[in-house]
């Protein structure tokens, strides 16, 4: 027992929350930590491991996992209190935030720009983000990869009026694309990885040098503010299990492979874009978030301005 709680000191330190007391295993045998994962990432591995439940044991937690399609859709079940812990890229949070949901920010992984990237099909005669204009670009409204659609086209001298958005979850969006109902696909990994693989789907351009692409670990604040030692335990598992997938690339993609449903080769393509790490959010993220944050409002995609800062985990007074 003394190990764990050393664990999560750690684990706190890292957030820059206090960990307190809590309540005796016993007083909190019936709490859950309800997890919200997508089809890939660190999360999935700490599920198919089986490590947290073993680190909020001592805690008197549980864990139940749901699956979801995207960010956007993830943050939305956080909004109304059916999720207390989940992960997203970038844009998912600002448009819940600014939508009201009660999120803090309590960590991030480090950049990983080439593991989204807009696609055309194969014989496309598109062969530069200027030759989007006019043109059908599915993508899954409000994700990471709308501000990489966003920061192309500006790159481009273009702007999202210059295109005709079609939003679409993953699977929708790539049987779009493959019947060509679309003329491009804004889409992160392993679907970006699996696309490419079996329709041989050329890049147009991905993150590097436009987007950092960071995936950012979420709770929800009221699970937060009165779990403090749980979150710390969730933040510590995820710490171990990085650690481990940092080195073994390869066994991550054969233990993830069968659960996506995606060739063992194509998802280690995928794995090794992956960038490995748990991170405390600090003043550089919480800026270049910001700058995400303002960018939509100035394009109108978000309602009114918002603060970054407002929403992430602060050290107890």
């Amino acid at each position: 027992m003394k190990r764990v709680l050393a664990l999560l000191a750690g684990a706190a330190a890292l957030l820059g929350i206090a960990v307190g007391a809590g309540a005796p295993p016993a007083a909190a045998a019936d709490r859950t930590v309800r997890i919200g994962y997508q089809k890939y990432g660190t999360l999935v591995i700490l599920k198919e491991k089986g490590l947290l439940e073993e680190k909020l044991k001592p805690l008197g937690f549980r864990v139940t996992w749901t699956e979801f399609p995207g960010g956007p859709q993830l943050l939305e079940a956080l909004n109304v209190g059916a999720l207390d812990f989940g992960t997203t890229g970038e844009a998912p949070p600002i448009f819940a935030q600014a939508a009201g949901a009660p999120l803090l920010y309590v960590g991030y992984e480090p950049p990983s720009p080439t593991s989204e990237a807009i696609l055309v099909p194969k014989d496309s005669p598109i062969k530069n983000v200027a030759e989007l204009k006019g043109k059908r670009v599915a993508l899954n409204k409000g994700s990471n990869v709308h501000y990489l659609l966003v920061k192309a086209l500006e790159e481009a001298k273009l702007s999202v009026a210059d295109i005709e958005p079609v939003y679409l979850p993953p699977a929708d969006a790539r049987a779009a694309f493959e019947r060509g109902a679309v003329d491009a696909w804004v889409i992160w990994d392993p679907f970006l990885a699996a696309a490419s693989a079996a329709t041989g789907a050329r890049t147009l351009r991905d993150g590097t040098g436009l987007v950092s692409n960071h995936q950012f670990f979420l709770a929800a604040k009221p699970f937060a503010e009165a779990n403090r030692d749980a979150l710390a335990a969730v933040i510590a598992g995820l710490r171990d299990i990085d650690a481990w997938a940092r080195d073994n690339v390869r066994e991550v993609a054969a233990q993830l492979s069968p659960k996506v449903g995606i060739p063992l080769p194509v998802l280690e393509v995928a794995a090794g874009r992956m960038s490995y790490g748990v991170r405390p959010i600090d003043e550089a993220v919480i800026a270049e978030q910001q700058r995400i944050a303002d960018t939509f409002h100035k394009l109108k995609l978000i309602p009114k301005p918002i603060s970054i800062a407002d929403a992430v985990a602060r050290a107890k007074s």
